[in-house]
């Protein structure tokens, strides 16, 4: 008996300690976690198509039994760029994380491996990794295309009797803008627009580049490279700052991405919003019919000029202090997404991307603004993203420093020298 009860207590010192370890393989964050299955950490910041990339990221483990995917989302009304820099300060690094071109090449620079042997990297589509190349290597692949501008509600549009073609300069626009104005309540709007100044990427990247790429040629590493910025053309996006917040649901200054879509837009409390084709999943979650046939999408006019802003809005990058295992699966994983049959369907129907890579059909573009900016794309008539090449950090403060221009704690003529000065200061680090 006394010989049973002593196997017996090390029979369950075995089986606690064996739990023990297998409790501790399963949590090791972005390395493998074992010998039979490896945890892939991605932090990413696209909250529009957070539900639809963790379903594709389930479907690969579920073809991948030896990968498990973890995906952290941080975006929307929250700072992805703070929220990855306080991750890496922790010691808890992801494996794949986002970067925007190349400020955030430079920055990021000691823990970007290099992609270029990827099958998504040799699919790019042309100008799509200009933002990442560097030295013959490819630190990052793009997400997508995207374009941004001023999407309107067409039924709103209609019942006021204007005609979203003819708003081609900024006479037009602020015409438009009046006479629905005089007609909020026939229209049952709340107001033209809802003009979230809270968030500073609204005004101090989107907003900003439509003035600004004209004096970089809309050529991104024009901007990244430029010693100064002039505001050539100023005035032009202080009136498109100003009609904004002029006939906006307010206060602007704490009106955010969340309440400008899903509260206000989707809900057709006001009939346009500066956004882009990645709300299209959000209104649509909000009401179907409207995203499908009741939006549409023209360009931001500068003067007398209306051109789309598209571009690569941000790039997958795989972090080389992962363990080189992890890093392999990482480059698998994204290679899986964007060219195997199962990867580009969700890419396209979706994640309603606007493809950066060949080998899609770009007839099954699955939304109404997307294709519209592909077909702006397709004539030509487009405005670079140059704000992927403003100085580390000086869109935040352009963007604060609008939000202290529409409460009135700043002058306009205060807000452009700051910032010149503010530009010029950063660079010269």
């Amino acid at each position: 008996m006394k010989r049973k009860k002593w196997y017996g207590g090390i029979l369950t010192v075995l089986l606690v300690f064996s739990v023990i370890l297998a409790g501790c393989s399963s949590s090791t964050g972005g390395n493998s976690d074992s010998k039979d299955v490896v945890t892939l950490d991605i932090f990413q910041f696209k909250v529009e198509f957070k539900s639809q990339f963790e379903a594709l990221a389930k479907q690969y483990e579920k073809e991948n039994p030896d990968v498990k995917i973890k995906v952290s989302t941080v975006g929307g009304g929250n700072d992805y760029k703070s929220a990855i820099t306080a991750k890496f300060a922790s010691g808890e690094e992801p494996a794949v994380f986002n970067i925007g071109g190349p400020v955030d090449v430079e920055q990021y620079k000691d823990r970007l491996t290099d992609l270029k042997d990827t099958k998504a990297a040799a699919a790019a589509l042309d100008g799509t990794l200009d933002g990442v190349e560097e030295d013959g290597q490819v630190l990052g692949l793009p997400f997508n295309q995207e374009g941004y501008g001023l999407i309107y509600n067409k039924r709103i549009f209609k019942e006021a009797g204007i005609n979203p073609d003819e708003i081609t300069s900024y006479e037009a626009l602020e015409a438009a803008v009046k006479k629905m104005d005089s007609q909020k309540d026939k229209l049952k709007i709340d107001a033209v627009f809802a003009y979230p100044v809270k968030e500073k990427w609204v005004t101090g990247n989107h907003l900003s580049n439509v003035f600004l790429a004209p004096e970089f040629d809309g050529n991104v590493l024009e901007a990244s490279k430029a010693p100064t910025v002039k505001f050539t053309d100023g005035d032009k996006f202080k009136q498109l700052v100003d009609i904004q917040n002029k006939y906006s649901v307010q206060p602007t200054a704490s009106l955010d991405y969340s309440q400008q879509v899903e509260e206000l837009f989707s809900l057709e409390k006001v009939a346009i919003i500066q956004q882009g084709n990645w709300v299209y999943n959000t209104v649509y979650d909000m009401d179907p019919e409207l995203a499908e046939k009741g939006i549409g999408i023209i360009p931001i006019p500068n003067g007398d000029s209306a051109g789309m802003p598209v571009g690569v809005p941000n790039y997958w990058a795989v972090n080389k202090k992962s363990d080189e295992k992890v890093q392999e699966v990482a480059k698998k994983f994204l290679d899986w997404m964007y060219t195997s049959e199962e990867g580009k369907k969700a890419v396209l129907e979706d994640f309603k991307f606007i493809p950066a890579y060949e080998g899609y059909d770009v007839e099954k573009i699955a939304d109404p603004i997307s294709k519209e900016i592909y077909k702006y794309s397709q004539e030509g008539n487009t405005i670079g993203w140059v704000f992927n090449g403003y100085p580390v950090g000086w869109n935040d403060d352009l963007g604060a420093s609008v939000q202290k221009y529409v409460t009135g704690k700043l002058t306009w003529e205060e807000l452009v020298q700051q910032n010149i000065e503010n530009w010029e200061k950063i660079h010269s680090k």
